[in-house]
């Protein structure tokens, strides 16, 4: 539900308490919760694509999946009742769109508006949003007391693919995952798909079976770790149990399961690093070099872990359908791929699965009473607020174990702060750094795709509440505790009557 009213004598702009930004995961999980926890409150979610989805609909090769079970990925308030553990796109798509269908959130989603700016007015205790309808090409704008981004963290329009040398004199065609095209046809081909992350471990045993041989070549190795596609606790504890104490009990098992692997690796990481290649070796040929392509340079867990379901990317490995070559890249040639060794993969097909671009908030141009805002001149706050930015939450998942746990918990937390200004008769908030306070990057990761874009992102602090914290229980404490602290800064409309009257 929202209402229009005129703004600076321009035509009519619609107002809305919060707007979501985002139809994925973390903006429709954040719409159930406005629902349930302030169903008086309007609010409406625009997205820029024409479905939603987000990832789960954008990415479309072959085999796509979470890594995440998804008793840990799915919302802790609608219990996954599939038997895959390790899903696949379509099914969580289902769940999402189930999740939109059961709260009523069908009419509140306004597709092809893409938010282009947001200006906030301490004077009206607002933000002013432009957005521009793709359909129609025309700018619209809409007012919202409130801004909750969930468009996640990564650049939805392009990829990330480096400036491969001789790219241009190779005759076949080169595919980046985030831009499938429909009609691919790989039947038959050599394939030659570049990365060695969790897109491309989906891919070989996606393709393996109609390609005439597909091959990962990477520069440096992934941790892989195979897992059960269905898990069969979870399941009878379903049967027994019911859908919802089921997936209650599966969801503190694995959330205290992760949290213990990435415990166990952090601390131990050479006794880590010994149980994962015992594990790569007893799935692989006789004789595979296993220290050569499974072998990395960092301990596990300083990037993320990828996980196989049902070890298919080692079946096929075992069946001959696929290989893996770890080497550098010399030049693209007309028929493939020259690498620094000398050798010279052909290919038909090459896949370059690479990487994301990091774009957090989506890009979106912020100001707050007519001054720029510098994402990386900000400290994140409770890991959902900007220093200094009113009335505007951020939803970043973890990077160690499902996104949707934090999610959950942020959004717990942002109804919790809503109903809290309510109660005090605050329409305004913004968090308070101190300007001696240490900062580092915001996230404290290794993979290439969060690197490269470190120097545009916003701050954390040493500790809580200006850490940007990867543990749920610590979060947890944090975000199930005091709604305010003296971090933060209110104000009410009183207040700015009195400083406008000169009291």
């Amino acid at each position: 539900m929202t209402t229009s009213s005129p703004v600076d004598g321009a035509a009519a702009v619609d107002t809305v308490d919060v707007l979501i930004i985002g139809a994925g995961i973390s903006g429709v999980g954040a719409a159930r919760y406005l629902t349930t926890e302030h169903p008086a409150k309007s609010f409406a979610i625009v997205e820029a694509r024409d479905v939603a989805g987000g990832t789960w609909d954008l990415f479309r090769y072959p085999g796509i999946r979470s890594d995440s079970d998804l008793y840990t990925f799915g919302y802790e308030f609608k219990p996954w009742r599939d038997k895959q553990s390790i899903a696949d796109a379509p099914h969580i798509l289902d769940y999402l769109h189930e999740t939109i269908d059961e709260n009523g959130l069908t009419d509140l989603i306004r597709y092809r508006h893409k938010v282009i700016a947001a200006a906030w007015s301490s004077a009206d205790a607002r933000w002013l949003v432009d957005i521009d309808r793709t359909d129609t090409g025309e700018r619209v704008q809409i007012s919202a007391r409130w801004i909750f981004c969930g468009s996640g963290y990564y650049d939805y329009d392009d990829g990330f693919s480096p400036d491969f040398a001789g790219r241009e004199r190779f005759t076949g065609q080169i595919v980046h995952p985030q831009h499938w095209p429909e009609d691919l046809d790989y039947a038959g081909k050599r394939v030659v798909v570049i990365g060695s992350g969790a897109t491309a471990v989906t891919l070989l045993p996606a393709m393996a079976d109609d390609a005439e041989h597909i091959t990962m070549l990477q520069r440096t190795p992934t941790y892989i770790i195979p897992l059960p596609r269905e898990d069969a606790l979870a399941n009878t504890l379903k049967k027994v149990l019911g859908d919802e104490r089921g997936y209650a009990l599966t969801r503190q098992k694995n959330v205290a399961q992760q949290r213990l692997i990435f415990e166990l690796c952090q601390r131990f990481p050479k006794a880590a690093r010994r149980v994962i290649r015992r594990i790569n070796e007893s799935q692989l040929p006789d004789g595979f070099d296993v220290d050569k392509h499974f072998n990395p340079p960092y301990n596990p867990w300083d990037q993320r872990l990828c996980v196989v379901p049902d070890a298919d990317l080692f079946r096929t490995i075992r069946k001959g359908r696929a290989s893996i070559v770890t080497d550098r890249i010399d030049t693209f040639t007309e028929n493939g791929i020259l690498l620094e060794s000398g050798e010279e993969l052909e290919a038909d097909i090459i896949v370059t699965a690479t990487g994301l671009n990091i774009k957090v908030i989506g890009g979106i141009d912020l100001s707050v009473d007519g001054r720029p805002v510098a994402l990386p001149d900000t400290v994140v706050y409770r890991g959902m607020m900007l220093s200094g930015v009113p009335n505007f939450a951020l939803a970043i998942g973890y990077t160690n174990a499902s996104w949707t746990l934090k999610i959950g918990l942020l959004c717990e937390y942002f109804c919790k702060l809503l109903g809290y200004m309510d109660a005090h008769g605050h329409d305004s908030v913004w968090a308070v750094a101190d300007p001696d306070l240490p900062t580092r990057p915001l996230l404290d990761f290794g993979a290439g795709y969060v690197q490269r874009a470190l120097d545009t992102l916003p701050k954390q602090g040493p500790q809580a509440p200006w850490v940007m914290s990867m543990s749920y229980y610590a979060d947890r404490r944090l975000l199930r505790g005091d709604v305010a602290d003296d971090n933060l800064r209110f104000a009410k409309a009183t207040d700015r009557a009195g400083v406008a009257a000169g009291v």
